[in-house]
């Protein structure tokens, strides 16, 4: 594991001081709404950052340039504002020449990989779950397992990393690697159940029914034995987070980010 004392020794670049000494990293990482202002996202930001400066990887941030991919914007219906937000990123983008982006957050993984290459902006989109992945089958990250090492883990599958995108074997793997015993949900892959936040539902009031859709899915994952959660999305972990709550159920069960959790078992 991560000698705690060695972490974050330096400061993350931002794309304009790299920029003012004529110089361009091979990789942004859009850290995306959630992972800079949700004070819990955050220590998924410093997670992931963490595993890249270890390594040694040329990544940067924009920074105060970085602004929201306008993901909510368009899933609520206001187009006229999505596209104001999303026109003046890929300016900042295609100022800085950007052709490779990594991000935790699989709403901005979508909305740049998906939706801005209509408004001009064209880049190579990667998850930080697919990211993780390449590193271990690389040769560069190695993980031990740590605590998670044998423990029951079942992985919730985020709406827009995996059916909108097919994205389900590399969080998978990455899990696999620590030699945890991955339980999955009845309901997952392609089957899997919304935790209820996708398409601008964070942002609004509860419709009648019932039962919370976060509710069901943290039964769901509950019924599986697993002591932790595995996520890849800041909506997903704020949904289930709140029915692991609802379930009194914190002193039992976590949820992670797939991030923390390896950050937690390198070597």
């Amino acid at each position: 594991m991560l000698n705690k004392k060695t972490k974050m020794m330096r400061a993350v670049p931002t794309m304009a001081e790299l920029a003012a000494q004529g110089k361009s990293p091979e990789i942004l990482f859009w850290v995306g709404c959630a992972g800079s202002f949700d004070d819990r996202y955050k220590r998924v930001t410093v997670a992931f950052s963490e595993i890249l400066l270890s390594l040694n990887i040329d990544f940067a941030v924009l920074g105060q340039e970085e602004a929201c991919t306008g993901d909510p914007a368009r899933r609520a219906g206001n187009e006229f504002l999505f596209q104001m937000q999303a026109m003046a990123n890929i300016q900042v983008l295609n100022g800085y020449e950007v052709k490779k982006i990594v991000t935790a957050c699989p709403h901005c993984f979508n909305t740049i990989k998906n939706e801005y290459p209509d408004l001009g902006g064209n880049y190579e989109v990667i998850h930080h779950t697919q990211f993780l992945q390449q590193l271990i089958d690389g040769g560069m990250l190695k993980v031990d397992g740590g605590e998670f090492k044998g423990k029951k883990i079942t992985y919730h599958d985020s709406c827009y990393l995996g059916r909108a995108n097919d994205v389900y074997e590399a969080p998978r793997e990455l899990l696999k690697s620590l030699d945890a015993d991955l339980v999955e949900m009845k309901r997952c892959r392609t089957n899997g159940l919304c935790c209820g936040a996708g398409g601008g539902q964070m942002f609004k009031d509860a419709e009648k029914g019932k039962k919370e859709i976060n509710i069901e899915r943290t039964e769901e994952a509950l019924d599986t034995g697993a002591k932790v959660i595995a996520s890849g999305c800041p909506f997903c972990m704020t949904m289930l987070s709140d029915g692991v709550k609802n379930k009194e159920k914190e002193g039992e069960v976590v949820v992670k980010d797939l991030a923390e959790i390896i950050s937690e078992s390198m070597k």
